[in-house]
C-alpha cells in the first residue's frame, strides 16, 4: 500500500529560452573562432545560467564551477585521450600482430577503466561545485571500489551478452547515490536489476509490436522508475522521490522538441533545453518531513574537473 504524505516540496526552473540562446549563441562563436578552446568556459556560463534558475524553497542553487578549472581538467582529459591512442598507433606502425594485438588490448583495458574514472571525477566536481544557500553537494565513492564494481560488472556483461547490463545499471546508480550528499543529507537508490530488465523486456517488445508508438510510454515508465526509487534521510526521517510524468507529457516534450529543433535548424535548441527541464522538475515531487533549516554543510570543496571533461570527450551522462 503507497504511503501517503503531507508535506510535498518541488524544485522549480525559472529559465528562459531567449535567455539561453543569448548564451548559447556567444558559445558556438566563441568556441568556433578558439578552434575548441572556449568550450570550458562555455560549458561553465551554460551551468551557472542553469543552476540560478533552478529554486528550492524560495532559493536558488549556484554552480561555482569556472571556465578555469575546466580547461585545466580539458587539456588533462586530452592528453590521456592523446596517450591512450598514441599506444594503438604506435602498435599499429610496428606492423607485428603480437605487438598490435598487445596494443589493441591496452587500448580497450585503457578506455573500460577510464568510463569509471570519468564518472567518478566528474561526480566529485560537479557535487562539490554545487551548493543551494551556500550547502554543498558532495560524493564520497571510493575509485578503487567503483572501479573493481564498474569492470566486474563489465566482464560480467560481456559473458552474458549484455543481459547482465541492466543489474550493472543498478549497482552503479545504487553505489552512487549511497555516497551521495547534500551537506548532512544522504541519499540511497532502491531500484533492483531483475525489475529494470523486465521493465525494458516489456519495452523493446511493445516498441515492436506497435512500430515505436509505444516509446512515448516506454520513456515515461524508464523516468518514473529511476525517480520513484530515489531516497533521501535527515537523521532517521526517510523522503521519497515520486514522479507524476504521463506517456501524453512526454509525447508533446519529445515531438515539440524535435520540431522546434528541425524548423530552426538548430537554433532552436535552447528553448528545447528549457522546456525539458521544465517537464523534468515540474514532474518530481519530494514526499516527507523535511526541515530545511537544519541541513547543514558537511562537504570539502574538490576543483579537479579533470573527470568533468573526460565523461564530455566520451559521452557520458552523470548518474
Amino acid at each position: 500500500m503507497e504511503q501517503s504524505y503531507n508535506e510535498r516540496r518541488q524544485v522549480t526552473f525559472h529559465g528562459e529560452g531567449a535567455k539561453l540562446f543569448g548564451i548559447y549563441i556567444v558559445n558556438i562563436l566563441l568556441t568556433f573562432f578558439t578552434l575548441g578552446l572556449y568550450y570550458p568556459w562555455a560549458k561553465a556560463a551554460m551551468l551557472k545560467y542553469l543552476y540560478e534558475e533552478t529554486e528550492f524553497e524560495q532559493s536558488r542553487f549556484t554552480f561555482h564551477g569556472t571556465g578555469r578549472e575546466m580547461f585545466v581538467g580539458f587539456i588533462k582529459a586530452i592528453g590521456i585521450i592523446l596517450a591512450i591512442y598514441c599506444v594503438l598507433f604506435l602498435a599499429i606502425l610496428s606492423n607485428k600482430p603480437a605487438v598490435i594485438l598487445i596494443g589493441m588490448l591496452i587500448f580497450y583495458g585503457a578506455l573500460l577503466l577510464l568510463i569509471p574514472v570519468a564518472i567518478h571525477g566528474s561526480l566529485r566536481y560537479r557535487m562539490s561545485r554545487s551548493s543551494w544557500r551556500g550547502i554543498h553537494f558532495g560524493y564520497r565513492g571510493d575509485l578503487k571500489e567503483f572501479v573493481r564494481v564498474f569492470v566486474i560488472g563489465s566482464l560480467i556483461t560481456i559473458f552474458t551478452l549484455g543481459i547482465y547490463s541492466f543489474w550493472l545499471i543498478i549497482e552503479i546508480r545504487k553505489y552512487i547515490f549511497k555516497h551521495l550528499r547534500f551537506g548532512n543529507l544522504t541519499f540511497s537508490y532502491e531500484g533492483d536489476g531483475g525489475t529494470f530488465f523486465v521493465l525494458h523486456l516489456k519495452g523493446y517488445f511493445l516498441l515492436v509490436i506497435t512500430l515505436g508508438i509505444y516509446s512515448f510510454w516506454y520513456v515515461r515508465d524508464l523516468f518514473n522508475y529511476y525517480i520513484d526509487n530515489i531516497r533521501m534521510y535527515q537523521d532517521d526521517k526517510k523522503l521519497t522521490f515520486r514522479s507524476n510524468a504521463t506517456a501524453g507529457g512526454y509525447f508533446k516534450l519529445i515531438v515539440g522538441n524535435i520540431l522546434i529543433i528541425l524548423f530552426t535548424l538548430g537554433l532552436g535548441t535552447p528553448w528545447a533545453i528549457v522546456r525539458t527541464l521544465n517537464f523534468v522538475f515540474s514532474n518530481i515531487v519530494i514526499e516527507g518531513a523535511l526541515d530545511v533549516n537544519a541541513i547543514r554543510q558537511t562537504e570539502e570543496s574538490y576543483k579537479d574537473a579533470t573527470g568533468e571533461d573526460l565523461a564530455d570527450m566520451i559521452d557520458i551522462g552523470l548518474v
